[in-house]
């Protein structure tokens, strides 16, 4: 079993930054972030794997948010600059012990393990 706990949410106008983390016990593979709104269904934010080079954005965030893993302290981050008011959601970790490619990075199924999510709100 995986615990995940997320934090680093709040509220911030647009154009700030915030900086999500989740620490994970014990650590895996592969991590990621979703978030979700009311009015969406969940959606894969980033992603990344141990193996060099295994990461991967969604379009609506390339440029602006970089993900990172430390395994040393079994935590993933999310630094999210120039934020924007969709970008006002729940946002869960995700984790699983294996790779699911390039094309299933950023799939809800390909995760087994969550977060309960902390809140981002972007608001003028």
């Amino acid at each position: 079993q995986v615990q995940l706990v997320e934090s680093g949410g709040g509220s911030v106008q647009p154009g700030g930054s915030l900086r999500l983390s989740c620490v994970a016990s014990p650590t895996t593979y592969c991590m990621a972030w979703f978030r979700q709104t009311p009015e969406k269904e969940r959606e894969g934010v980033a992603a990344i794997c141990d193996n060099p080079g295994d990461t991967s954005y969604a379009d609506f965030v390339k440029g602006r948010f970089t993900i990172s893993k430390d395994n040393a302290k079994k935590t993933l981050s999310l630094q999210m600059n120039s934020l924007k008011s969709e970008d006002t959601a729940m946002y869960y970790c995700a984790a699983n012990h294996a790779n699911p490619g390039f094309l299933g990075r950023l799939r809800v199924s390909s995760y087994t393990y969550w977060g309960q999510g902390t809140q981002v709100t972007v608001s003028a």
